[in-house]
This record gives structure tokens, sequence and C-alpha cells, in this order.
């Protein structure tokens, strides 16, 4: 009795610390990289526990504003254009190794599969582009060298973003200090199939190390040379068609 207690135990604490760091690292990614997240996780989830949009600069506008979907405004007046990103969530003591980037390239050509039949069987308008998909994956423990390699070599666009473990002191307070340090960002890299010319930044976003006085740093976004502001857009302003979309997959 006491061993069944004690693993049911283990596993909801297990469940709460997956749920913790999944809500982590919603908030990163939408304070520090412009995406606005939310937690999907499932039974039928494919392994996807965040999914939602990465708001980066949009060319200017076409002729034909039908092909450029899901372009918003800032509140300074900045056209922000929509990237599709998926994200895996892992609170491992292990480092990960490169059997989690083979399971998300799974997830994406599976996404990709179902975009190109519906444009085969005209749920979405041959005339409409269809919207890039990012992978990120997201771990507590540091990447293998062999899962840094899988990843940066894939045709497939992949992120890899190390968020450091916190202390329990840090997980129960509320302050300032504690919430910086929550949010604070060990490593990030992407592949050229996120930042190359072909890619889904065509060459103008990078990741650059920034640091304050009295701080380790963290990676921030920059898109043609300059620090590009972060930005969601209000829940309210992101209308149905782009809430909809979200869902399909």
């Amino acid at each position: 009795m006491q061993r069944t207690l004690a693993r049911s135990t283990a596993a909801l604490s297990a469940v709460h610390r997956g749920v913790a760091f999944e809500e982590r690292s919603r908030r990163v990614l939408q304070t520090h990289m412009s995406m606005s997240m939310r937690r999907v996780g499932g039974a039928s989830d494919g392994g996807i526990d965040l999914q939602g949009w990465w708001w980066i600069p949009s060319p200017a506008p076409s002729e034909d504003s039908s092909t450029q979907p899901g372009v918003l405004y800032t509140d300074t007046g900045e056209r922000r254009r929509r990237i599709r990103v998926i994200a895996q969530c892992k609170a491992e003591t292990r480092k990960m190794g490169p059997n989690y980037v083979r399971e998300m390239e799974g997830v994406l050509h599976t996404l990709n599969a179902n975009a190109l039949q519906a444009h085969v069987n005209g749920e979405i308008s041959l005339e409409t582009p269809t919207i890039p998909i990012v992978a990120i994956i997201i771990s507590q423990s540091n990447f293998t060298r062999a899962t840094r390699l899988r990843a940066m070599s894939s045709p497939l666009p992949f992120i890899l973003m190390y968020l450091p473990p916190v202390s329990r002191v840090v997980q129960e307070s509320r302050s300032e200090q504690s919430e910086e340090e929550e949010d604070q960002i060990g490593s990030a890299i992407w592949n050229v199939a996120v930042s190359g010319e072909k890619g889904v930044l065509r060459g103008q976003g990078e990741l650059r190390w920034e640091r304050k006085a009295g701080d380790i740093g963290r990676p921030g976004l920059w898109w043609a040379g300059r620090k590009l502001r972060n930005w969601v857009p209000p829940e309210t302003q992101v209308d149905e068609e782009v809430d909809e979309e979200l869902q399909v997959a």
C-alpha cells in the first residue's frame, strides 16, 4: 500500500513539474521571442506541448493582400506576419538525445503533409501560401552534441532552447528577481532552415547574446541588424481564422 502511494505521489509530482515547465517555457517564448503560445498537451498531442505563432516583421504589403494571411499591426504601426510554431518541453535531468529531434521531425512531416492535402482537397485556396512551421525543443537539461548536430543538419526548421533549472526558493517566490531567474535562457540555437536566406526568416533574423551589468545574459532576437522589439497581439486581436487554424493540427 505504501509503495503504491509513493509511486502515485511520485507520478503526480512528475506531472506537476512537467506542467510547471511548460508554463515557464510558454512565458519565456512570449516575453523574449515574440511568440504567442498555448499549452496543448494531451493524449493525442503527437508529442506537442505548446503551439502558437511567432510574430516577426512582415515585408511591405503587396497589391493583393490575400497573399499575406495573418498580418497584424503593432501599437506603433509595424507590420508583423505569423509563423506557426510547435514546441516540445522536457523537464528532465538527463541530457537530451537526438531521438527527440527525430520525433519532432516526424510531427513536422505529418503537419506539412496535412497542409498539402488541405490544398489538394480545396479546403485552402491554392493561391494562399502555406504558412511555414518551426519546431522548438525546450529542455531543462542541456543537449548532447549528437542532438545539436542532428537539429542543425535537419532540412526542417528547428530551434533548441535550454532553460536551466531554478531553485525551489525561486519557484516559491513571487518577487521580480525570482521571475527574472525563471525567465533565464541558458542557450538557444537554430538551424539554416530557420535563419538562412531561403529559411523561414529569409536571412534577416539572428540570435545575439545580450548582457546587462550583473547579469549573465540571454539570447536576444535581432532583425536586419537591429534589436527586435518583443511583441505579441492581444488575445482579442487574433481573429477567428487564425484561432481556428491553430486547432486544426
